[in-house]
């Protein structure tokens, strides 16, 4: 009986053994110690960078982008290395007007720039009348603008002391020339575009020359007064484009235009920039884009793309007020050289980031 009772209790610890052994080689073998998967990155954003953003501006320098915008009371100077992204942009009031004087009021479109190794912003202002508008200049020694004191250089005295805004400055052939809107004479009736050569940042030299004004159509756009406004130089090859903006900020009609130049043409000769008879970016109505314009340029951090930023509103009749929102999107080259804009990119509708950023 003995020897029974052992040879069972072996047979069974025999039997149970291969039961778990099976159950072992069917179960999943779980491993304690999973690989990390790499976070997923979205290529893809969505416009607007900014909900509130009139007549933007964006200096590219080492990698970094400084944007300012309108703000109506101070000059805000936005820093970042993702365009598409503003929302972790570091932001920093660099300049608060004075509580009365020439430019204590109505602070519009700065405009950031890095001239011989200094950095400068140009704003135009007023002492609350708007008939005494006219071009004012910051100045920062530091290597970052968003650190070190930016010095008030007073106004910019343009040639002909007349009503001025939109002021953009560029070197071309190592001459300085400047760009503003304004008045021909005393009088609201119309919005010029003129130039000038600068001796340095801050010292306009020699007269204004008339280049451009409100004659076709769509720039004049049933508007009173007529406006052109929001001069910006890009160049490409052997020639130099100025896009500017004209119809009234105040209209869904608010377009860019574009004048051509060659680039060993004498730039303060009126005859040298051709103008295009027809807006190179206009409203979208059904990707809620109107009146876009006011806008600058922009490389893509690896220098393959080129990009352009601008205002627009959402919805039709909402005028120059504060729901001009910032966007951006990818502009192309035709065959002759000439920028290809395309139209504005549907508000809400996926575009790929600039090339670099992630």
């Amino acid at each position: 009986m003995q020897m029974l009772r052992a040879v069972l209790v072996h047979l069974v610890g025999i039997l149970l053994f291969g039961l778990t052994a099976c159950a072992e080689e069917g179960s999943p073998k779980i491993d304690k110690n999973p690989p990390k998967e790499e976070p997923t990155v979205d290529s893809l954003f969505l416009n607007p960078v900014h909900t509130s953003g009139p007549d933007p501006w964006v200096f590219q320098k080492d990698d970094h982008y400084y944007l300012t915008f309108t703000t109506g009371i101070n000059v805000t100077l936005y820093k970042t290395d993702v365009m598409s992204d503003l929302s972790k942009a570091y932001q920093r009031v660099v300049w608060t007007p004075p509580a009365s004087g020439p430019n204590s009021r109505n602070i519009w479109a700065p405009e950031i720039h890095f001239i011989r190794d200094k950095w400068y912003i140009y704003y135009a202002a007023d002492d609350g009348n708007n008939d005494n508008h006219r071009m004012f200049v910051l100045e920062n020694s530091s290597a970052d603008p968003t650190v070190g004191q930016w010095v008030d250089k007073g106004e910019l005295k343009l040639p002909g002391d007349r009503w001025a805004i939109d002021g953009t400055i560029f070197e071309h052939a190592d001459q300085l020339y400047y760009l503003w809107s304004g008045w021909s004479g005393a009088t609201n009736g119309r919005q010029d575009l003129y130039i000038c050569k600068m001796t340095d940042p801050y010292t306009a030299e020699g007269d204004r020359v008339l280049l451009t004004k409100p004659e076709l159509s769509w720039e004049t756009n049933g508007t009173n007064p007529t406006v052109v406004e929001g001069p910006q130089v890009l160049k490409n090859g052997d020639k130099l484009f100025m896009i500017y903006s004209a119809g009234g900020c105040w209209t869904d009609g608010y377009s860019l235009g574009m004048l051509t130049a060659a680039a060993d043409a004498d730039l303060m000769t009126a005859e040298s920039w051709v103008k295009s008879p027809n807006p190179v970016f206009s409203q979208n109505p059904s990707g809620n884009a109107f009146g876009p314009g006011h806008n600058g340029f922009f490389k893509s951090l690896d220098g393959t793309e080129d990009w352009i930023i601008y205002h627009a509103n959402p919805f039709e009749g909402q005028g120059c007020g504060g729901a001009r929102s910032i966007r951006i999107q990818p502009f192309t080259w035709d065959q002759q050289g000439y920028p290809d804009f395309g139209t504005p990119h549907p508000l809400y509708q996926k575009l790929t980031r600039p090339s670099g950023e992630y």
